[in-house]
């Protein structure tokens, strides 16, 4: 079989190999053997470029892009491998900014197809090999590698990184990473290796341990960020300290959400790390990364302004520690009334996130065009059992349309509860 078109090739891997975005926990292998046969098949590219490993439950997308985007700045060729994508398969891989070249997914899925046929990967596991190999092609001088989910068993687990670094541990994924914090966070330290230094961007008093247990067992050097980095914002700008002196006065990230203060420490501990370790990282690149991160990597869907009158805001943000943090910034923005328009993916319990939403609020009840949504009529009666009402409108744009057109110019519009919801908005 010869794929001759970059649509054959993505109608290939979406409808040969599972793909967790789709089908969910099917999808997932229990072991890192097909990402390995796989690499095999490529002379393991992993082995052939520099490397930070980013994992965690929230924060480690945007996490990742500042990297990539202090990085490029600082004039490192420099990949960038994430997920989901939102828009276009090619946003998972790029390179100072610019996705893969639909052409490398082409010959690719060539290159691999027999090896495919028999290793019979899962779709991740595929896109892993596929990022590995465009860097290594490309010669880029470091990746940021984020994990996809968990971080033990994630197929990006393969790599021996310069540094590993964990963001925020909280719920999501429960029935897979485990049903407390400490199950989840053993997972997440699954990326700490030996001789590989590891740094966790907060202390969080319920999991540090598992990570200090981990690093100890490993004889890997630990920092918990905060204990280096810290931030005090004023509006939307930060002062930035570094082990206790001034670093940074006024430093405005592109990246607008509230998690962000959160994700800073972790950010800049990497680059302290770095520059220690013989990357040379001006400050100047370093405030150029942060506020130009969305801009310069294409990030998309981080509390992501839409439109004026009335605003309209869309965030990713989907397990209760992403939405608390959600309506905690959305009741910081004067408004008079919101319209949120909300899905969900089903295999998750959501009891704990609709605690979080405001009862006030008119809800347009949606989901996304993907086996996994859950369904706008069921939804709407679970939230309803926690005072949230308002219609049933599953098409995501159908329910953006219906919110804009019942809000006042003084109201706000805010689209999320799911990435796979804010995928689906038009002309995002």
């Amino acid at each position: 079989m010869v794929i001759k078109t970059y649509p054959e090739a993505l109608n290939y891997l979406y409808q040969t190999l599972p793909m967790f975005q789709r089908v969910g926990a099917a999808a997932l292998k229990n072991d890192l053997t097909n990402t390995i046969e796989l690499c095999a098949a490529l002379h393991d590219p992993y082995r052939k470029f520099k490397s930070i490993h980013v994992a965690g439950t929230n924060g480690k997308g945007s996490t990742s892009h500042m990297l990539a985007a202090i990085l490029h700045s600082a004039g490192f060729k420099t990949g960038l491998y994430t997920s989901p994508h939102l828009k276009e398969f090619t946003e998972r891989i790029k390179i100072n900014g610019k996705e893969i070249e639909k052409g490398f997914v082409v010959d690719f899925v060539n290159e691999l197809y027999t090896v495919m046929e028999h290793v019979q990967p899962s779709f991740f596991e595929m896109t892993v090999a596929m990022a590995f190999h465009y860097f290594a092609t490309e010669k880029v001088d470091i990746a940021v590698i984020e994990v996809g989910l968990g971080g033990r068993l994630d197929s990006t687990n393969v790599i021996t990184p310069e540094l590993s670094l964990i963001t925020n541990i909280s719920f999501d994924h429960k029935e897979l990473l485990g049903d407390t914090l400490e199950k989840i966070a053993f997972e997440k330290a699954g990326i700490i290796k030996r001789n590989v230094p590891v740094l966790v961007s907060e202390r969080q008093r319920e999991v540090e341990k598992v990570f200090i247990n981990q690093a100890g067992r490993l004889d890997t050097e630990l920092t918990f960020a905060t204990d280096r980095v810290n931030v005090h914002q004023h509006d939307d700008g930060f002062d930035i300290f570094a082990d206790g002196e001034l670093w940074f006065k006024n430093l405005i990230p592109e990246l607008k959400g509230h998690y962000q203060r959160r994700n800073l420490p972790g950010v800049l501990a990497a680059v302290l790390h770095l520059r220690a370790n013989g990357f040379t990282v001006p400050d100047a690149a370093i405030r150029k990364g942060i506020s130009a991160a969305a801009t310069m990597t294409g990030l998309k869907g981080r509390w992501q302004k839409l439109r004026d009158a009335p605003l309209t805001i869309c965030d990713t943000g989907h397990n209760p520690d992403g939405i608390r943090e959600v309506v905690n910034q959305i009741k910081s923005i004067p408004h008079h009334h919101l319209h949120f328009v909300f899905g969900v993916v089903k295999e998750k319990d959501i009891s704990e996130v609709l605690k979080c939403l405001p009862e006030a609020a008119t809800y347009y009840f949606c989901q996304a065009k993907i086996p996994r949504a859950l369904d706008a009529v069921v939804l709407a009666k679970e939230a309803a059992a926690f005072g949230l009402s308002g219609e049933v409108i599953p098409d995501v744009n159908e329910a953006l349309k219906a919110a804009t057109r019942n809000a006042s110019k003084e109201d706000l519009v805010f689209i999320g509860g799911s990435t796979f919801v804010v995928a689906e908005i038009d002309g995002l």
